[in-house]
């Protein structure tokens, strides 16, 4: 009989329903200093990228905005 391995699947993105349904709503957001450039799902996408690769965050690979400048400091 052939064993099947049971891998559990580590998610490195998530979309924005799921964030909405199953990240948010543990968050707490708080209300001083300025808001974030980037919404908190964008965030939480690039620390699940740093975990899953593994790196520092120096060397993550950032997306660049319409101006061409990363989205985030590094």
């Amino acid at each position: 009989m052939p064993q099947t391995k049971s891998h559990k699947w580590i998610p490195t993105f998530l979309t924005l329903e799921q964030f909405e349904t199953f990240v948010l709503p543990h968050l707490h957001i708080g209300t001083r200093g300025p808001q974030p450039k980037l919404s908190l799902h964008a965030i939480f996408n690039y620390i699940l990228k740093l975990l899953h690769l593994g790196c520092q965050w120096s060397e993550l690979p950032i997306e660049k905005d319409k101006n061409g400048r990363p989205e985030i400091h590094r």
